[in-house]
């Protein structure tokens, strides 16, 4: 057990280092390239625009920080343990088919249509000069999940749903539908948080980690140091995303860690956990179809801007104080997700 809590310091603090030392490296392509955030300014969305005009051209693909230190991590570690077969990176290695070879292929998939979003939204490119078409988006996610849900019922077995309380659910076939709905929408419900700066880097901090101390309980030590290099290098995603920002997440992150969480709860069977562990992005989300529905069948705003904390930000509230006290919701319905789940 001891080794084990080594290694995940070990793998913490290298992914976090990592991503520190190669951000300005990222940041200068971002800026030679000039991969600049596009602020919409037709007139559809006044308050917003002119909340956040002054953060036009700040670069965005940050995200890639966070799955590309992932990608390098875990290749060096196997490159050095299993093929040089240098017993030090061996006991490092955490390449694990049955625990964390999804969870890459799922982050990876979703990030890289997270960035071919982006660049296209950048070269004001694709439907109507804002990337791809969000109907086009949602079926290239929902392609993202259907391999996702396909590996997970006929590959690994998964069926069952987990209560807390009450028990294991058989949803049989449903099993897929379900996971394919759920992804999908808690990849959207992240893109949607990643509006302020910092605010989806430090909800997701949260989230991981309390389903990293979810799996940890369960032994499955591969996927927690899959998390423990995802929060290394988000926590160096954040020293430079924390208000002013030097870049953004973008779709490349948010959409990509997005899948990632999900997946991770469905693997982890502590999926209805996710309205806790995940509150923030769950209320981001239900705040942003509100607005759609209110305007629809009321014809007027039921926020001042969506999604809400763009709303606080409209009352008065600086961004940091909006975004930190969302970490702190965030932090504490984590808690209360992990403590559910120990005594559930």
């Amino acid at each position: 057990m001891i080794q084990i809590v080594i290694k995940l310091f070990t793998l913490v603090s290298v992914s976090f280092a990592f991503a520190l030392l190669t951000t300005p490296v990222l940041t200068k392509l971002l800026y030679r390239h000039r991969l600049g955030k596009n602020i919409r300014n037709d007139g559809s969305t006044p308050i917003f625009s002119g909340l956040h005009k002054e953060k036009a051209g700040t670069p965005t693909m940050g995200g890639i920080l966070v799955w590309g230190t992932l990608c390098c991590v875990m290749f060096l570690l196997w490159f050095l343990g299993e093929v040089l077969e240098i017993k030090f990176f061996q006991s490092l290695d955490f390449y694990s088919r049955k625990e964390t070879l999804l969870p890459l292929g799922a982050l990876l998939g979703a990030s890289l249509v997270g960035l071919l979003d982006d660049w296209l939204d950048i070269r004001k490119l694709g439907h109507k000069g804002r990337g791809l078409r969000f109907r086009f988006k949602v079926l290239l996610y929902a392609l993202v999940a259907a391999i996702g849900a396909w590996w997970f019922y006929f590959k690994l077995g998964f069926s069952t749903i987990h209560l807390p309380f009450v028990g294991n659910f058989d949803f049989h076939f449903w099993y897929i539908p379900f996971f394919i709905l759920l992804v999908v929408g808690v990849s959207f419900a992240v893109n949607e948080t990643d509006g302020l700066d910092g605010l989806a880097g430090g909800t997701l901090l949260a989230s991981f980690f309390a389903y990293g101390l979810i799996a940890f309980s369960q032994g499955k030590y591969d996927l927690v140091a899959f998390l423990a290099v995802i929060c290394g290098s988000l926590l160096a995603f954040l020293w430079f995303n924390v208000y002013p920002a030097r870049f953004f997440m973008g779709d490349t992150g948010a959409m990509g860690l997005g899948v990632l969480l999900a997946i991770v709860a469905f693997l982890t069977n502590a999926v209805m956990l996710l309205p806790f562990i995940g509150f923030i992005f769950m209320i981001e989300a239900m705040s942003f179809f509100l607005q759609l529905f209110w305007k629809k069948v009321c014809k007027k705003k039921l926020f001042l801007s969506s999604p809400i904390h763009h709303h606080f930000e409209a009352l008065g509230w600086p961004e940091t104080k909006v975004t930190m006290r969302f970490w702190i919701i965030s932090g504490v319905m984590s808690i209360i997700g992990v403590i559910i789940y120990f005594i559930s």
